[in-house]
């Protein structure tokens, strides 16, 4: 063999090795995505003694506006494959930019919505953000998703401190300019001063228009994914 041959046999050994390293690294060693949404923990929470504005002593009836905070978030959760689907990896990325009310009257949430700043979103991949601004969801062109409504949630009965209800959301998403029908799985609690809800729903990126885009210049992303949030609402003054 020449040295030439033997030389471009040594560059392909050296760039296939660098490939797997990658991949150990990025499927094995950073695997660390964060857990699914969920309902923040807190105390055992206790009847209010006095509200806000707008609702009754001991009812949660009213209107209830999102709190930003470390632990409010809208976000999405996609599969990252490579080699087809012999290797996966959870890709996630959240936005804590979030506003939205939702109002509680007597056994029902009447009515509600939230909308995500999604040029906001980031991961544990500065590269994977900023190709989303162009590519996937573009966020340059369609910065915002809103989720809303299309009828009331009924929680067969009057909202009671500290009890955990799971419930189903009816309504539609606004996402990469495309509005469609969606039920959302809800997680949700009243505190007293405040309501948690969590919650999730699957999303077929065809359906929004949509193109999976390649990630890190090697990487596929699944054509399905999920869209979640981790809010709290405060009572609106």
């Amino acid at each position: 063999m020449s040295r030439v041959l033997k030389l471009l046999a040594g560059l392909v050994a050296l760039a296939v090795l660098a490939v797997a390293g990658f991949l150990v690294w990025y499927f094995v060693i950073d695997d660390d995505a964060p857990p699914e949404a969920e309902l923040r923990e807190r105390p055992a929470a206790d009847a209010p003694a006095t509200t806000a504005a707008g609702g009754e002593q001991g009812s949660a009836d009213g209107t209830w506006t999102v709190q930003t905070g470390d632990e409010v978030f809208v976000g999405y959760r996609v599969q990252e494959l490579f080699a087809g689907d012999t290797l996966k990896k959870d890709a996630v990325g959240r936005t804590p930019a979030v506003t939205g009310t939702i109002t509680v009257a007597g056994t029902s949430v009447e009515s509600g919505s939230f909308t995500a700043d999604l040029t906001q979103l980031t991961s544990d991949q500065s590269r994977r953000d900023g190709a989303l601004r162009t590519r996937g969801l573009e966020t340059d062109r369609f910065p915002e998703a809103t989720f809303t409504l299309t009828e009331p949630i009924d929680l067969g009965a009057a909202p009671a401190v500290g009890e955990r209800y799971t419930l189903v959301a009816r309504g539609e998403l606004t996402l990469h300019g495309v509005t469609r029908p969606v039920e959302v799985e809800v997680d949700a609690r009243w505190n007293g001063d405040s309501i948690d809800v969590a919650g999730s729903a699957p999303i077929v990126l065809a359906v929004y228009a949509i193109e999976p885009p390649d990630v890190l210049g090697r990487l596929e992303v699944d054509d399905e994914g999920v869209m979640e949030f981790q809010l709290t609402f405060v009572r609106e003054a």
